[in-house]
């Protein structure tokens, strides 16, 4: 069952949200989070929502023990920071170790200073990612400014299970480190998330090359309910703010009422034994 964090902010019929494509230093947290200081410069009643790649603070290392971070350390205090600043939530991931594991953690941080998080369920075994983290087993579900969210992690993508809308968000986004070479999946998945759940999808994804030698060529995306690309952001740097209508979103439901039609069921983990 997804775990649904309620705001007690204003209803907003429009959202702002703002992509933050860039290139990523390799486990280099300050010198990562510098950037990302430059690059929210100007956001301050710009946006609602502020979205940073998979692991803003490090690339995709399998090596969280030289950069995983505490709940309470730099980098989340650095958020709500950010937040703060920008009076928008601030998301993005990054390895946390908590009791002795380590997560690929995605955090949510409000200009409240709340901070909300999800553990990335579907760990990239072609690259070893399943040996160093431990999964996630619960969504999260943040309604933000009368918004339903639902933030995922990269490969969470290629699973529409895990994804699927139980009527219970508008908005899903996907934070990742995507490689070039599968980009085109990239492209399409991202609408097909947002054709079958019929809601608005957001993808970030980071640009350049990390010190494994894989290169990744952004190509960010808004698409909307209808599976069109409003936004793509190709191979640059950029910060792109597009304003998503949720008033639009509820109209095209009603108008094709696919949902109700959904399968029920229920997700249950071999690895753990637990219900998802």
């Amino acid at each position: 069952m997804p775990r649904f964090i309620f705001n007690p902010s204003a209803m907003s019929q429009k959202l702002k949200v703002s992509i933050v494509q860039t290139s990523l230093a390799w486990e280099a947290p300050e010198e990562n989070r510098k950037k990302m200081d430059l690059l929210l410069e100007g956001l301050s009643g710009v946006s609602d929502l502020v979205l940073l790649p998979e692991m803003f603070t490090s690339g995709f290392t399998m090596n969280p023990e030289t950069v995983a971070e505490k709940m309470d350390g730099v980098t989340v205090s650095w958020m709500k920071a950010a937040a703060r600043k920008t009076n928008a939530a601030v998301a993005g991931s990054l390895a946390i170790e908590e009791n002795g594991q380590y997560f690929n953690r995605l955090v949510w941080a409000n200009p409240d200073g709340k901070t909300f998080h999800y553990n990335k369920r579907h760990l990239f075994t072609l690259a070893g990612e399943h040996k160093p983290y431990q999964p996630g087993k619960e969504r999260l579900i943040v309604e933000y400014k009368g918004w339903r969210i639902c933030p995922m992690i990269c490969y969470d993508l290629r699973f529409p299970v895990w994804a699927r809308n139980d009527v219970d968000y508008d908005l899903l986004l996907f934070l990742a480190n995507w490689p070039t070479p599968r980009v085109r999946h990239w492209d399409q998945l991202l609408i097909g998330r947002a054709i079958e759940n019929q809601c608005y999808v957001v993808g970030v994804n980071r640009i350049g090359e990390d010190n494994n030698g894989h290169s990744y060529c952004g190509h960010s995306a808004v698409v909307d309910y209808n599976g069109t690309p409003l936004v793509r952001i190709h191979d640059q740097e950029a910060v792109f703010t597009a304003s998503l209508s949720r008033d639009d979103l509820l109209d095209y439901r009603k108008i094709l009422a696919f949902l109700p039609d959904r399968d029920s069921f229920e997700l249950y983990s071999k690895r753990s034994g637990l219900g998802g």
